[in-house]
C-alpha cells in the first residue's frame, strides 16, 4: 500500500510523463491484443479495482487494460451517415464513448486549463445509442485514440450539448456489423433513421435527456457489447497485470504530439470553409483600427487575410456574422446591449472572436475593476498551448475576470496578472453556443506598444516586446490564422551604383574583363550575377542567376537613396562604388567572390534593404527585415600594419563606428547605443540592435577583409530599432541609407587614426561607449572561476583580473554569449 501511495505522489509530481506511458502502451498492446478502458470514478463507488491490477489512476479517473472486447450487435443503435460502412483504416481503433448530461456529473476537482479537445474532430462517429447515458461506437487512428485518452483523464475532452464524458472503451467492432444495421435502417425496419452526412457533427440530443433513477449508476448501465454477459464483463474481468512505470523509466521526450494536435487543429480551421475575414470593431475609431490593423498584419500571414473596420451601424445591421474568419474587438468602451447580442450570437454560430480590453462577458464570465488605474505596467504570466510559461511586462487595463459559476460556460485560464498577494485572472478562453464558438478575451493590452507609455515604462515594456508578439501570435493561432512567414521572395536585380565617376570607371573596365571571360556571368557565393550593359535586352537567367545592371534606372528602389547616401558620405575611397538590391542571400555573398580580384582602390560595398540569408558571427542566422541598414565592405590591409598586426581591432572599430554614426550627430549625442564585446550593438545594455562579422582572406601580404554589418534603424517590432530610441528624446528619425554612409565615413576615420597612433588613438572613445565596466564573467564553464573585465589587450582581446593577475581571454566558440566560459588565450 505505501508503494503504491508513493507511486501516486510522483505521478500528480510529475504529472506531464504519464501522457508518454499512455500512449506507448496503446502502441504496444493494440492490434486487439487487449481492450482499453478510461473511466471516470464516482464519488459514491466503492468497488475500486485492487490494488496491483490497476494500470493508471489520475484523481478520479482511471485506466483499465483487459482482455479484448467484442462489439457485434448494433440493432438498437442509429447508424451515423450510409458511406461511413465503407473505407475503414487499417490501423484504425474502435470505440465506444458513453456520457451523461451534465448536472447529473459533478465538476471533476483535477480538471486542467489545457486545450479542450473536441472528440469528434479526433475520430470518425459511426452510430449512436440514444437516451440516457448517451453512448455512442467511432473509429480513430492509433494516435488519436491516444489523444482522446489523454484528454479524458485530464478532464478536458468536450462533447457538447450539455454530455460530459464517463467512460472510453477500445473495442473490435465486427466488420459486418455496421453493413447490417445499415441494410436494417435501408429496409424500413426501425422506425426512425437518421443519417447525417457531416463527420465533425454527429446528431447529439437536442433536448436533455431523460435523467436516470437515483439507485442508476456507472455499473448499471452496460455498452451494449454482444451480450450483457460480456458487458458485465467488461467491469469484472481480470485485468492484464501492469506495474506502474517508475519515473525512472519515462522518457523525458518532448510532446510532439502536441504539436500535432495544434497543427491539425489549424489546418482544420483555415480550411473551414468561412472568407478569410478579419473584422475589427473600435466602436468606429479609425485610429485605433489603423493600430490594431497594423498590428495584425505584423503578425499573421499577410498573403491569406483581408482586415476591415467594422463599425458601429455595420455591426448591427450588415449580413458580416456567416462571412467572418475572426471577429477582434478592440474597445474598453461599454458595449450596448444590442452589440452585446449582435456579438455573442456571432460566437454562438461558431465564431471566433479576440477581446482586447473589451467588456464582451460570455457566460461563466463577469468583469471586476482592479485596485489600480488602468495603463500601469504589470506582471504577466501567460501558458503557452506545451504548457510553457511566458513572463513579461504589459500594459493592465484596469479590470480582470472573474468566473461566474452561476451562468455556466466553459472558461480556460491563459494569462494571470501578478497582484499583492494572488494572481487575477487577465486571459481567458471561453467557448460559447450550441456551435462551440471560441473567443480569447484579454484585460491587458497587448495591442499597446511600448513608446505609447513614453519615456518612463519604455525599457521595461520594449524588454518584453518580443514575447508580446509571441502571445499575440499563441492567441491567433489557437483561434485558427496562419501566423506563418510568407515564403522567401526571389532576389531582386542587383544595380552598380557610384558617387565618384572616377572609380566607377576603373570598376567597370574590371568588370568587363572579368565578365568577358565567364560568358558575362560575374560567379560569387550569392549565385552568378549576369552583368546587363547599357542598351542590352533582358537576358534569359539561369537557376540561381541575378542580373547586374550597369546603368540603373532613375528610379530604382523606394527603400534606397543614392542622393541621400552620397550627401552623408565624406570618405576617400571606402564605399563609393556600389552593388545595391532590394532583396538577396546576404550582402556578404555578393562580394566574397570578388574580394580577391577587384581593385582596392573603388571602395567597393554592397548593400540590401532586405536579406534572406543573412549571416551572423558562428554561422548563426541574422535576421534581416526591412529597416535595418544591412552592408558589407570590402577593405585590405598590409598584414604587416599597425592593424594589420592587431585584426580583431576591426570588429571592435566598425561597432564603434555605427554607434558613433547617431552620437556625433548634433542634438543626438544622448541616444543610448553602445557596445557589447566583442561585436554587438546595444541599446543601453539592455537589447541587441545590431552586429559586425569579418571576414579575412591573407594573399601575400596583403589583408583581403570582408566587413558585414547589420543595424536596425527603424523596425520597432518585435524588440527596438535606433529610431525608437530617437523619438524618445523627440528627434528627426533617421534612414538606412544615411547612416550606412556615416558609419562607412567614421571607419575609414578610425582605420586611419590606428594605423597612425594604434590601439591608444581609439580605445578612450570606445570604452566611454562600451557596457562592460566592472562587470564580472567566469572562466572556462558555467562553474569556473570569476574575474571581473577591465579593457582591452594590445591585439583587441578582452582583459579580465582573476585575483591579483590579469589575463586575456576569448570566446569559447559558443553562438549564444561570448561572454559565456571565456577561455584563457595562450602566451609565448
Amino acid at each position: 500500500m505505501l508503494i503504491t501511495l508513493c507511486y501516486i505522489y510522483l505521478w500528480m509530481r510529475f504529472q506531464r510523463h504519464y501522457t508518454a506511458v499512455i500512449r506507448s502502451a496503446l502502441h504496444r498492446l493494440s492490434a486487439g491484443q487487449s481492450s482499453f478502458t478510461f473511466c471516470a470514478l464516482k464519488p459514491e463507488r466503492t468497488d475500486l479495482p485492487r490494488e496491483h491490477a490497476l494500470f493508471l489512476r489520475l484523481g478520479d479517473r482511471v485506466i483499465y487494460i483487459t482482455e479484448p472486447q467484442v462489439c457485434v450487435d448494433l440493432s438498437k443503435w442509429t447508424l451515423l451517415g450510409s458511406s461511413l460502412i465503407c473505407g475503414r483504416r487499417i490501423e484504425s481503433v474502435a470505440f465506444i464513448i458513453q456520457a451523461t448530461s451534465r448536472q447529473n456529473v459533478p465538476a471533476s476537482p483535477y480538471r486542467t486549463e489545457e486545450k479542450v479537445l473536441n472528440w469528434s474532430d479526433y475520430c470518425l462517429p459511426l452510430a449512436y445509442s440514444p437516451g440516457q447515458p448517451y453512448r455512442a461506437i467511432a473509429e480513430a487512428s492509433l494516435d488519436n485514440f491516444s489523444r482522446l485518452g489523454v484528454a479524458f483523464m485530464e478532464d478536458r475532452l468536450h462533447m457538447g450539448n450539455g454530455l460530459v464524458p464517463e467512460k472510453i472503451v477500445s473495442v473490435l467492432l465486427r466488420e459486418t456489423a455496421l453493413r447490417e444495421l445499415f441494410e436494417q435502417q435501408q429496409d424500413g425496419r426501425r422506425i426512425e433513421a437518421e443519417p447525417t452526412e457531416r463527420r465533425d457533427s454527429p446528431q447529439l440530443p437536442q433536448e436533455e435527456p431523460e435523467l436516470p433513477s437515483e439507485h442508476q449508476h456507472m455499473d448499471g448501465h452496460h455498452l451494449h457489447l454482444s451480450s450483457c454477459h460480456e458487458c458485465r464483463e467488461l467491469e469484472n474481468s481480470t485485468i492484464l497485470s501492469v506495474k506502474f512505470a517508475s519515473v525512472e523509466n519515462i522518457p523525458d521526450l518532448p510532446d510532439d504530439y502536441a504539436t500535432a494536435d495544434e497543427e491539425e487543429e489549424r489546418g482544420r480551421r483555415i480550411s473551414g470553409g468561412k472568407p478569410p475575414n478579419v473584422l475589427v470593431f473600435t466602436g468606429g475609431c479609425e485610429e485605433q483600427f489603423q493600430k490594431i490593423r497594423s498590428l495584425l498584419l505584423e503578425c499573421v500571414d499577410t498573403d491569406r487575410y483581408a482586415i476591415y473596420h467594422l463599425r458601429p451601424q455595420q455591426a448591427l445591421s450588415e449580413p458580416w456574422l456567416d462571412n467572418t474568419l475572426l471577429l477582434v474587438l478592440a474597445t474598453d468602451q461599454t458595449l450596448t446591449p444590442q452589440l452585446q447580442l449582435r456579438f455573442l450570437s456571432y460566437l454562438s454560430r461558431g465564431g471566433k472572436l479576440l477581446g482586447l480590453s473589451s467588456s464582451l462577458c460570455p457566460a461563466g464570465l463577469t468583469l471586476r475593476p482592479r485596485d489600480t488605474q488602468s495603463d500601469r505596467i504589470c506582471s504577466l504570466t501567460f501558458t503557452k498551448s506545451d504548457s510553457t510559461e511566458l513572463q513579461l511586462s504589459v500594459l493592465s487595463s484596469g479590470s480582470v475576470f472573474e468566473r461566474d459559476g452561476a451562468s455556466g460556460g466553459d472558461v480556460e485560464l491563459w494569462g494571470e496578472i501578478s497582484a499583492q498577494d494572488e494572481r487575477e485572472m487577465a486571459i481567458v478562453r471561453v467557448t460559447h453556443g450550441v456551435d462551440s464558438g471560441e473567443a480569447v478575451l484579454c484585460q491587458v493590452r497587448l495591442e499597446t506598444a511600448p513608446d505609447a507609455q513614453g519615456s518612463a515604462g519604455f525599457s521595461e515594456l520594449k524588454m518584453s516586446n518580443a514575447r508580446r508578439y509571441e502571445v499575440l501570435t499563441e492567441i491567433l493561432t489557437s483561434l485558427g490564422l496562419s501566423c506563418e512567414l510568407s515564403q522567401v521572395p526571389p532576389h531582386s536585380p542587383v544595380y552598380l551604383l557610384s558617387t565618384d565617376t572616377e572609380q566607377a570607371g576603373r570598376f567597370l573596365c574590371w568588370l568587363r574583363v572579368q565578365a568577358g571571360d565567364s560568358g558575362g556571368v560575374l560567379r560569387s557565393a550569392a549565385g552568378g550575377l549576369k552583368v546587363v550593359w547599357a542598351g542590352d535586352e533582358a537576358p534569359d537567367l539561369c537557376e540561381g542567376e541575378c542580373v547586374l545592371h550597369t546603368e540603373p534606372p532613375e528610379s530604382f528602389s523606394e527603400h534606397f537613396s543614392l542622393q541621400t547616401y552620397r550627401q552623408h558620405l565624406q570618405t576617400q575611397r571606402l564605399g563609393r562604388t556600389v552593388l545595391y538590391a532590394d532583396i538577396t542571400s546576404s550582402t556578404m555573398d555578393l562580394l566574397h567572390g570578388m574580394m580577391l580580384q577587384s581593385p582596392q582602390e573603388v571602395g567597393l560595398i554592397a548593400i540590401a534593404a532586405r536579406q534572406t540569408q543573412g549571416k551572423g558571427r558562428g554561422g548563426n542566422a541574422w535576421l534581416s527585415p526591412l529597416g535595418c541598414a544591412m552592408f558589407t565592405l570590402h577593405l585590405q590591409l598590409p598584414v604587416d600594419s599597425r592593424l594589420g598586426q592587431r585584426i580583431p581591432f576591426l570588429q571592435h572599430l566598425a561597432a564603434l563606428a555605427v554607434v558613433e554614426s547617431v552620437r556625433t550627430l548634433p542634438g543626438y549625442e544622448d541616444v543610448d547605443l553602445r557596445l557589447k564585446w566583442p561585436n554587438d550593438i546595444y541599446y543601453s545594455n539592455l537589447m541587441k540592435l545590431g552586429g559586425v562579422l569579418v571576414n579575412s582572406t591573407v594573399t601575400g601580404h596583403t589583408f583581403s577583409l570582408l566587413i558585414g554589418c547589420g543595424f536596425n534603424v527603424s523596425n520597432s517590432n518585435p524588440t527596438v530599432c535606433i529610431n525608437d530610441l530617437v523619438l524618445q528624446q523627440n528627434l528627426d528619425t533617421l534612414a538606412p541609407d544615411q547612416l550606412i554612409a556615416r558609419s562607412v565615413t567614421l571607419l575609414e576615420r578610425f582605420v586611419s587614426d590606428f594605423q597612425l597612433r594604434g590601439p591608444q588613438a581609439l580605445l578612450p572613445l570606445y570604452y566611454s561607449r562600451w557596457v562592460h565596466s566592472g562587470t564580472r564573467v567566469r572562466l572556462w564553464s558555467e562553474d569556473g572561476p570569476e574575474a571581473e573585465v577591465v579593457g582591452l589587450d594590445e591585439n583587441g582581446f578582452l582583459q579580465v583580473r582573476t585575483g591579483e593577475q590579469v589575463v586575456s581571454v576569448q570566446p569559447d566558440g559558443n553562438s549564444f554569449d561570448m561572454l559565456r566560459n571565456l577561455v584563457v588565450t595562450k602566451t609565448s
